[in-house]
C-alpha cells in the first residue's frame, strides 16, 4: 500500500531539479567558499548565486541574506542577537510562536532580560491592542510569525512591524511557513529581520537564512573565522545552500499554481469534513492555502494519526519540532480552545503533487477511523 504525504508544513520531498543542482558540490572535488584558489572561488561564486536567488525569493538584496544550518538557528540568532544590545530590555514574542522562539526569549530572562507573551483571539489573530499595551515598557525584540504552522493562520506583519518600530524595539518575523505558499516580501513586511528555511520549500534539510537590516546591530550567535560578514562563523556548507537557492528560484515560479491547487485541495477536504462534526480551526481567519486544523471531541489526535498513518496517510498531531510533547497544542490552548479538544488537534498540510483522488481517499479513511475508534471508546456520534 503507497502511503500518501499530507505533511507539507513539517518537512518536504527534495525536488529533483534541485538535488541535481547540489550534485557538482557533492561528488566532485569542491574548495573551501573561503579559500582563494580556484576551488575555493568556484564554490564562493556559488553561494553567492544562491545568496541572490534566496534574496530575490524574499523581496530583499543579497546583502542582507546571511546563511545559517537551520531557521531554528536563524531565530535564535534574531532572538539573542539582537536582545543582546538592549540588556535588561523586553522581548516580546506571539503566545503562538514555535518554540524555537519562544524558548530561547525565555531562556534570556536568566541574564536579565523580560520576556512576555502577546495573546491572540480565538482565530488565532494577535491582539494588537494588547502589543500596544506591551510595548509601554521598553522592548528590544518584538517576534510575531507570518504565518502559524499549525492553524495556518496569516498574521499582518506590516501593521505590527510598524506599531513595534514606533515604540522603538526592532521587529522579527519567521516567515517560514510563508515563503513559497503567500508571496514573502522583506520591504513591504517592514521588519528588520526574517526567517526563511529551505527544507519547507522542496530544498534540503540543513540550510536556512536571516534577513536582516543591515543597519540592525546584532551580536552573532557562533564566533570563529568571520564567515557572512562576521555573522555566523563556520564553514559555508556549498551542496545545501545551492539547493536552498534553486529551490527558492523554482517556489516563486510554482507560486500561482501552488496557491490555487492547495486551495482547491483543502476546500474539497474542509467540504467533506462538514458531516463528521468536526472543529476546523482558524477556518473564519485568512490562512496559508495548504493547511487545515481540525479536531473531533473525545478522540485523541495521536491516536488518529497513528490510525491513519496504519491505512497509508501521514498526517501530523501538530508541530513536528515538538512532536515529543503529550501536552496539547501550545497554539490551540492561547487561543482559548478547551484542552479535551485541543488534544484531538490532526494538522493536514497538502503539497503541489496532492491530488483530489487522494483527498476524496482520505476522507474515506478518516470516516472510518472515526467510527472505529467511537466504537471502541463510546464516545456517542
Amino acid at each position: 500500500m503507497a502511503s500518501i504525504y499530507l505533511d507539507h508544513n513539517a518537512t518536504t520531498a527534495l525536488d529533483q531539479r534541485v538535488l541535481e543542482s547540489m550534485l557538482p558540490w557533492m561528488q566532485n572535488q569542491s574548495g573551501n567558499p573561503t579559500s582563494r584558489h580556484i576551488f575555493g572561488r568556484s564554490a564562493r561564486d556559488a553561494v553567492e548565486h544562491a545568496r541572490t536567488q534566496v534574496a530575490e525569493a524574499c523581496g530583499a538584496y543579497a546583502s542582507q541574506v546571511v546563511f545559517t544550518a537551520s531557521g531554528t538557528e536563524a531565530n535564535n540568532f534574531a532572538v539573542k542577537g539582537i536582545a543582546a544590545n538592549h540588556v535588561g530590555s523586553q522581548i516580546l514574542h506571539s503566545a503562538i510562536e514555535h518554540p524555537c522562539v519562544s524558548r530561547p526569549a525565555k531562556a534570556m530572562q536568566q541574564a536579565g532580560w523580560l520576556s512576555n507573551e502577546i495573546g491572540v483571539n480565538a482565530h488565532g489573530v494577535l491582539s494588537v491592542a494588547q502589543l500596544q499595551q506591551q510595548l509601554q515598557t521598553p522592548t528590544s525584540v518584538v517576534s510575531v510569525m507570518l504565518a502559524n504552522n499549525e492553524t495556518g493562520v496569516i498574521q499582518n506583519i506590516a501593521e505590527i512591524a510598524e506599531i513595534s518600530r514606533k515604540a522603538g524595539a526592532f521587529m522579527h518575523t519567521d516567515a517560514v511557513q510563508g515563503l513559497g505558499k503567500i508571496p514573502v516580501n522583506f520591504t513591504e513586511l517592514n521588519v528588520h529581520a526574517m526567517t526563511v528555511s529551505s527544507h519547507k520549500i522542496h530544498g534540503p534539510q540543513g540550510a536556512a537564512a536571516l534577513i536582516l537590516d543591515k543597519r540592525v546591530d546584532i551580536q552573532p550567535l557562533l564566533h570563529g573565522g568571520g564567515q557572512e560578514r562576521g555573522l555566523r562563523s563556520g564553514t559555508e556548507n556549498a551542496a545545501a545552500i545551492v539547493g536552498f537557492g534553486m529551490a527558492c528560484e523554482l517556489a516563486i515560479a510554482n507560486l500561482a499554481h501552488f496557491n490555487s491547487h492547495t486551495q482547491m485541495l483543502r476546500n474539497e477536504f474542509e467540504h467533506g469534513l462538514k458531516s463528521l462534526n468536526i472543529t476546523v480551526f482558524s477556518s473564519n481567519a485568512t490562512r496559508i492555502p495548504n493547511t487545515s486544523f481540525f479536531a473531533l471531541d473525545g478522540i485523541e489526535g495521536e491516536t488518529l494519526v497513528t490510525a491513519l498513518d496504519r491505512k497509508g496517510f501521514a498526517v501530523a498531531s501538530g508541530s513536528a519540532c515538538s512532536s515529543d510533547s503529550t501536552e496539547p497544542s501550545h497554539v490551540l490552548l492561547a487561543m482559548g480552545i478547551k484542552p479535551d479538544l485541543a488534544r484531538g488537534a490532526v494538522r493536514v498540510s497538502f503539497g503541489a503533487h496532492n491530488t483530489v483522488l487522494q483527498v476524496t481517499d482520505f476522507l474515506t479513511a478518516l470516516k472510518n477511523e472515526i467510527l472505529r475508534l467511537k466504537q471502541l471508546t463510546g464516545v456517542a456520534a
